[in-house]
């Protein structure tokens, strides 16, 4: 496998260092923001032929090379990603000959920075793909495209970080909150002395330590390259489409395989208890059900490998029934797979702007409320104190935020219900 991987990667990185040192060589010698604005379109629209090569060419596919804005307009087209979505999923995906992955792995390669956004709205799929196969009992399934695009990925940011670590640096814990430290020294014990007391040195923290170069995906690096990977993608979250947000959340609740009653754990003491279910579109869901009846269901909503797709991935339909409204999220893909605490931390950044931040669509929130759920009930069962804490806040965030919202809509709607006027006082 890891000499299938070097070749899938030196097959297509040799062509495309020559074109981007051509495309370089050229932006230098001539600097005109014109031509380089129509190297761009140029670029994005030979990607786009590619693509339209291997996946089959469509009316939409080709209208795409003729908008203004070619590489955007291929990061948001729902076509194409159900195009790619499909020929991810597909038994020889993986393989290091596969040329979807290989056009993932060039596109990657180009200068071009939106060229690169395309790539990494991909890669919850295809790391979740390549996750459930790795895990899988068959192990029949090619994995060195898949491995070739995330190495690409850890190289680049590899050379990035220069062998260095990345550190971040702790307030001081003494104080309330951030703003509450001072930001002067503390004023001496002495003042006729004129002598400051020397202050403490901050305290630094290594957020992930200096990577090393690597040349295949072994087994006890696989975590920290996808972790990369998922990294890169954090960075870009905010410009991500929502569909692409809402499949990692997908692949998130398949990858704890958590469906215990922990799941709405820290939800059973509000008034708006949150009930995990599961059922068809026949079926109608009681918000009223008793417990016995929730833990039945719950039983039949466990997460097992299957042979629906590749052995690996099934797909389930899981609602959350709060104050009579349903939170659902469509199929949940993938099968647990290890959760070590490098992969755990940039799958906590994006659960976190997936569930707080306020520009992203409602159903990105519920894929995301449920998936932080199911992390927070993986952690408890696995005893991982630091994913308890981090998972359980942002379950309150979430709780408080939707108590918040509920209560506006309430107020909200009893200022609009029109009030008899009341009669004038008389005063004797």
């Amino acid at each position: 496998m890891e000499n299938q991987t070097s070749s899938a990667i030196a097959g297509p990185g040799s062509a495309r260092s020559e074109d981007d040192a051509a495309s370089a060589s050229a932006s230098a010698s001539n600097p005109n923001p014109m031509q380089a604005w129509w190297e761009g379109i140029a670029r994005a629209r030979s990607r786009i032929h590619a693509l339209s090569a291997i996946v089959g060419s469509s009316p939409s596919l080709d209208s795409l090379a003729d908008s203004d804005r070619p590489a955007k307009a291929l990061l948001d087209s729902p076509d194409v990603s159900s195009a790619v979505s499909s020929a991810l999923s597909a038994p020889l995906s993986g393989a290091g000959d596969n040329p979807l992955c290989q056009w993932l792995y060039e596109t990657f390669q180009t200068s071009d920075s939106d060229l690169h956004l395309v790539v990494l709205r991909y890669i919850p799929l295809l790391a979740g793909t390549y996750l459930s196969r790795v895990v899988s009992a068959s192990r029949e399934e090619p994995l060195a495209g898949f491995e070739a695009v995330l190495l690409s990925l850890y190289a680049a940011e590899t050379k990035a970080r220069a062998g260095k670590p990345l550190l971040v640096n702790v307030p001081d814990l003494s104080y309330p909150s951030l703003y509450h430290a001072p930001r002067n020294p503390p004023p001496t014990a002495n003042p006729k002395l004129g002598v400051t007391p020397p202050t403490p040195p901050p305290v630094v923290g290594v957020l992930s330590p200096p990577l090393e170069p690597q040349n295949a995906v072994k087994s006890t690096k696989r975590a920290g390259i996808v972790a990369v990977a998922l990294d890169w993608y954090y960075r870009k979250i905010s410009l991500m489409p929502a569909a692409s947000k809402v499949e990692f959340c997908e692949y998130l609740i398949g990858w704890a395989g958590q469906s215990c009653p922990c799941v709405h754990d820290l939800d059973r003491d509000d008034a708006t208890s949150l009930r995990l279910t599961t059922f068809s579109e026949e079926e109608q869901v009681d918000s009223e059900c008793s417990e016995p009846a929730v833990e039945e269901e719950l039983g039949k909503m466990s997460i097992k490998d299957g042979p629906s797709c590749n052995g690996s991935i099934v797909e389930n339909k899981l609602s959350v029934v709060i104050a009579g409204a349903v939170i659902s999220v469509s199929n949940v893909r993938g099968a647990r797979i290890p959760l070590p605490w490098e992969l755990v931390q940039p799958i906590l950044r994006i659960l976190g702007h997936c569930l707080l931040a306020p520009l992203n669509p409602q159903e990105v929130r519920d894929a995301a409320s449920i998936a932080i759920r199911c992390l927070y009930a993986r952690a408890t069962h696995d005893l991982f104190p630091q994913v308890i804490i981090p998972t359980r806040s942002l379950i309150q965030l979430d709780r408080s935020t939707r108590l918040a919202a509920m209560a506006v809509a309430s107020s909200n709607s009893n200022v609009n219900t029109p009030t008899k006027p009341k009669k004038p006082e008389i005063l004797l």
